[in-house]
């Protein structure tokens, strides 16, 4: 289907993280040409989410180092002109390094391992004219990928032909990868039925089900695993955008349900509103009224400069001591409520953060905080179904292997495919990652440490088991920074019944593992050990961990790159921040310089406003599909106009 693409766009966007589908759909909607191209298998790049055997098909990419598409490419220097010159495109992912694998859940050997999400390898693109119903997650298998239909579509033999049967590259490969870079803590006989941790004293332990990795893998179309661990302030930028975008119509959310700390070896659970404050068994008379004192006065902090001047230059550690605070609260403002780690975070920073979060409450729970069901990937899927909408093409696993500019003018004129087909656009966006090495000989970037685990338990335990829980976990030696951990539970559609998925992130300083493994010792302990004493039996089990490092080019700014064109924008990927703000100003930005009389993202267009004048004159058969695919998509979702928050559940 290749040969059917057009030729001439107005842009081009390369990669489908969350800001390049965010500018996708801001350039469709005001009726630009888009075409958007990734050379992966999948959407949303490293803010994507994957089914467990996906994630282990991702994995075995980057611990292999295989070139993504690389095979059957074109020769692309013939095709330069002598007027111009190429600028090359990476041809792999670097951005993920020391990915580790451990999986602590015992191995039946009788089971079966049934498993049919596995990744494509023919290239394909489509247009988008119709629009289907939204995917489930960011599965890769073939009956669910494609986001829009047109003249493409899959035979009912491809459709069908792992629905309901085991084949034999997906059982090859979970079987290879237990093999590559796993290891397993195997329980003894004994404890074939059922796993009973042996104690000194009479007290029964907790039942538990007995989880096993043949549970995990045949299960796993059940998990929807992020890349990358953000949450939603539900007065944040991201939240205003798909409200007022009317995306929100494309993806369900839920509301996290709690805010806990860990103190003292203990994980507690934070008051957040007024009445979790004082119906809190935690705190004393005194320590809830001074807490409420001092919250009410960071919502309107910059009414009361005398109260913070003289700590402009101070941490907020510093600060919260001068204020009477017990070391109880200070804790809970510091960690749980600013979010703040202890050195770094100055006086302002921390009374904004508290601000923020405290403006956030209420709105669609008693928590500041929004998630996507089906996983972080549905973002970025969602705008590129509204760019779809309104007439963007999407091709995935199409890798373009360089850019084409102009000796005289200096501008980007083209891209050259892995088909050696020359695309030519006015505008060029491209995510960091495709960038090569020489164009990136001066840039210096961060990591972020990563770590997803599947547990059997909740890190607290509740009357209800379906608990959504965001916890910080301070740093133990001085300018270390404090990991966020977030635990969902199976409600979400990120994880099988009966257990939690656990992301773990933090700013690097070593490897993920080394970052990371002393604060997963401390709150959980391996799923087969039998040796443990009684404090240890009260922690939930861990039976899978991932570790990986993911680079954070968010700091990057447009100078540091060699010989970029001034038509050529760059898209940075995740940064380290619980939320996507970034993501969305860099996209806004963006757009601002590329189209600055056009509206970002402006809301959809009323059934009522739309019409056929057909007695003066038809319709421009250019913007004909637009208005007939935004009536049709408006129609459907006209009951929900005047209330867009509707699917933001609580």
């Amino acid at each position: 289907m290749a040969n059917s693409l057009p030729t001439e766009f107005d842009v081009v966007v390369i990669g489908t993280g969350l800001p390049e589908s965010i500018l996708a759909a801001a350039c469709s909607r005001s009726g630009q040409r888009v075409l958007h191209l990734d050379s992966r298998s999948y959407y949303g790049g490293n803010w994507a989410s994957f089914s467990f055997s996906g994630l282990l098909s991702w994995l075995k990419e980057y611990q292999q180092n295989s070139d993504i598409g690389e095979e059957g490419s074109t020769a692309w220097q013939d095709l330069i002109y002598e007027t111009e010159e190429a600028i090359t495109l990476c041809r792999k992912d670097e951005t993920i390094q020391h990915t580790e694998v451990f999986c602590y859940a015992s191995q039946d050997v009788n089971d079966n391992i049934e498993e049919t999400d596995v990744l494509q390898k023919s290239p394909s693109w489509v247009a988008s004219s119709t629009l289907i119903k939204p995917l489930d997650s960011a599965c890769l298998s073939e009956e669910t990928h494609p986001l829009y239909v047109s003249s493409y579509e899959m035979s009912a033999k491809d459709t069908t032909k792992n629905n309901g049967e085991v084949t034999d590259a997906a059982e090859t490969l979970v079987k290879e990868y237990c093999r590559y870079k796993t290891y397993k803590h195997t329980v003894s006989d004994g404890a074939k039925d059922e796993t009973k941790p042996i104690l000194e004293d009479n007290s029964d332990p907790p039942k538990r089900n007995r989880i096993t990795y043949s549970q995990i893998v045949k299960e796993g179309r059940k998990f929807n695993i992020d890349l990358v661990s953000k949450l939603l302030y539900s007065q944040g930028l991201l939240i205003d955008l798909l409200i007022k975008s009317n995306v929100s119509h494309y993806a369900e959310f839920k509301n996290v349900t709690r805010i806990l700390a860990f103190r003292e070896g203990k994980v507690e659970q934070v008051p957040c509103s007024r009445a979790d404050i004082f119906n809190s068994k935690d705190l004393t008379m005194v320590e809830k009224r001074m807490l409420m004192k001092f919250l009410t006065f960071c919502l309107d902090y910059e009414q009361h400069p005398d109260e913070y001047q003289a700590f402009v230059q101070s941490s907020f550690s510093e600060y919260l001591k001068t204020k009477k605070l017990t070391p109880n609260l200070q804790h809970f403002v510091l960690h749980s409520i600013a979010m703040m780690s202890d050195s770094p975070c100055t006086t302002i920073d921390g009374l904004k953060a508290t601000k923020n979060f405290l403006q956030c409450l209420g709105r669609f729970g008693n928590t500041p905080f929004l998630l996507p069901l089906y996983g972080q990937g549905e973002i970025p899927q969602c705008f590129c179904r509204m760019c779809a909408v309104f007439g963007g093409i999407y091709c995935l696993r199409h890798k373009v292997q360089c850019l084409v500019v102009d000796k005289e003018s200096g501008r980007c004129k083209a891209i050259i495919d892995h088909f050696g087909r020359r695309i030519s656009a006015k505008y060029f966006i491209v995510e960091d990652s495709y960038l090569s090495e020489e164009t990136c000989l001066n840039v210096q970037y961060k990591q972020i440490s990563r770590a997803v685990l599947i547990t059997d338990q909740s890190v607290l335990k509740a009357e209800s088991d379906q608990q959504i829980s965001v916890l910080i976990v301070p740093p133990v030696e001085p300018g270390a920074c404090a990991v966020r951990i977030t635990e969902l539970c199976s409600s979400t559609m990120t994880c099988m019944k009966d257990t939690y998925l656990v992301h773990l992130t933090c700013s690097s300083s070593k490897t993920a593992r080394e970052d990371l493994e002393s604060v997963v010792k401390k709150l959980f302990t391996p799923y087969a050990e039998t040796e443990i004493d009684k404090e240890e039996l009260k922690k939930p089990r861990l039976l899978w961990a991932l570790y990986f490092n993911m680079r954070d080019s968010s700091g990057v700014s447009r100078s540091s790159y060699n010989g970029l064109p001034s038509n050529v924008y760059v898209c940075t990927g995740p940064d380290c921040g619980l939320g996507s703000e970034h993501a969305v100003k860099q996209a806004e930005t963006l757009f601002r310089e590329i189209f600055p009389s056009e509206e970002f993202c402006p809301p959809p267009p009323n059934p009522e406003d739309i019409f056929f004048d057909g007695d003066d004159k038809q319709p421009e058969p250019s913007g004909t599909s637009n208005i007939v695919m935004a009536k049709l998509e408006s129609s459907e979702g006209s009951k929900n106009l005047e209330s867009p928050g509707k699917h933001l559940q609580n």
